[in-house]
């Protein structure tokens, strides 16, 4: 075998490392997930009834982490934010890469307030515009998808203190 058929193998054999290494989850992805679990919740609309299973963030710590540095969520998972007591809230997308849609959630779990296609990377804020109880995190695209309005409601365990 050539030198240079050496050298080949060896950069596609590194290649396929650094990809397998890629198409794992961060640290922070893992952590995240592990930490919070998964929990049904479900989006009340005119067009019906939407099942997500979501990540929800009790601690400050979770909060401020967030969906920051991971590339991908499932179109049917979500992040929900529990800030614990009713309060106006912003949010922004620092380090986070994901488009997302943000639904501020009252805490009756009605939407008071839909932010479509939040921009990636960005750093400026997202008011509620009112005092809620959480917000509610989705790929960006879905509330158009379907058709998530004001007055909605959301159904969750955390919207029946």
């Amino acid at each position: 075998m050539s030198l240079v058929e050496r050298l080949l193998r060896g950069i596609f054999a590194a290649a396929l490392v650094v990809g397998a290494f890629a198409m794992l989850p961060t640290a922070a992805e893992a952590q995240n997930a592990q930490a919070s679990g998964l929990e049904p919740l479900t989006i009340v609309t005119t067009s019906g009834r939407h099942a997500f299973q979501v990540e929800v963030m009790r601690t400050p710590d979770q909060r401020a982490r967030g969906l920051m540095h991971r590339q991908f969520m499932p179109a049917d998972r979500g992040m929900l934010f529990d800030f614990k007591q009713v309060e106006p809230v912003a949010m922004w997308m620092q380090n986070t890469y994901i488009s997302l849609d943000m639904l501020f959630i009252r805490a009756d779990g009605t939407v008071a307030r839909v932010a479509e296609r939040a921009e990636p990377l960005s750093t400026r804020t997202i008011p509620s515009g009112e005092p809620v109880l959480s917000v509610l995190e989705l790929n960006a695209g879905i509330a158009e998808k379907l058709g998530i309005k004001p007055g909605d409601k959301v159904e969750h365990p955390l919207f029946k203190r």
